[in-house]
């Protein structure tokens, strides 16, 4: 009797350490959907929910440790901004722009309380990210117009040396907060808001000042003076296209963008179970006796 009685104890002790240990260490995948929004020149205000777009992502997590979290995953969105939703004095310039943000990052959780005690848990997170974009509007006939080539600040022409093509893949700095809530041992949702920090002026194509409008046309074209001022078609614009070293935009302000959202998280030996190629925890059980 003493001995299966100690055989349970230890198995009891077994099981709950390979849960533990599963708890702990075991990937998730997390899921995001929500809004995106951007933040330079068409927008001084750091979110708008009214000018905001779907975006969604995908995330694998492995924790190292209880509060700490590596992270690595996806993530795909639109933002968009007009100077027709701008301040009043920027009005007139009626500059707007559109792209689509496609992202892998990189980074690392902090978990602040034990989630596995308290069943929720606020969280911060950080770390490095490559994003690609590429600015368009649409031109005075609606066509969908990519901006970048057409040079609108001067960028790569001989006479602004100064003025250099901006690349359209590009770092940034990924951080953030949230909270999650454990529905179960395998699942988790949750809310979070994050921002990236873009070390470029142009994700809007918008940064400088204007260059002469002749040598402008001379190098790219008609289409290029057209979307490099549309102050024309403005009602509080003026029809005179600006002069050379006129404001343009802000260069000392570098390009944000933001994402907010729902999380759905669940470990992956859940999946796996879920769909019979693995084992989860609850199947882990003791020798008979």
């Amino acid at each position: 009797m003493k001995t299966r009685t100690l055989l349970l104890v230890c198995c009891i002790i077994c099981t709950s350490a390979i849960q533990a240990q599963e708890f702990d260490k075991s990937p998730s995948v997390a899921v995001f959907t929500g809004l995106i929004n951007y933040q330079g020149d068409l927008n001084p205000n750091s979110f708008t929910v009214s000018h905001s777009n779907f975006a969604a992502g995908i995330s694998i997590k492995k924790p190292l440790n209880r509060w700490f979290t590596a992270r690595v995953g996806i993530s795909y969105g639109k933002i968009e901004a007009a100077d027709a939703w701008n301040r009043d004095y920027l009005k007139s310039r009626n500059l707007s722009f559109a792209t689509t943000i496609k992202e892998a990052y990189a980074g690392l959780e902090i978990t602040v309380l034990d989630i596995s005690t308290k069943k929720f848990t606020p969280y911060l997170y950080g770390g490095i990210a490559v994003f690609h974009f590429n600015p368009w509007a649409r031109d005075n006939s609606g066509a969908k117009t990519y901006l970048q080539p057409l040079s609108t600040e001067g960028q790569g022409l001989s006479q602004y040396p100064e003025q250099k093509t901006y690349k359209l893949t590009q770092i940034c700095l990924p951080f953030g907060a949230g909270i999650k809530y454990q529905v179960s041992d395998a699942l988790s949702i949750g809310v979070e808001l994050s921002q990236r920090k873009s070390f470029t002026d142009y994700i809007d194509d918008v940064s400088s000042y204007y260059v002469d409008r002749d040598v402008l046309l001379a190098a790219k074209g008609a289409k290029a003076v057209e979307m490099a001022y549309r102050g024309g078609q403005s009602p509080v614009g003026s029809p005179l296209y600006p002069s050379h070293g006129e404001q343009r935009g802000t260069p000392s302000e570098m390009d944000w963008y933001y994402l907010f959202g729902f999380t759905t998280e669940i470990k992956l030996d859940a999946l796996g179970s879920l769909f019979g190629n693995g084992r989860s925890v609850a199947s882990q059980r003791c020798p008979r006796f």
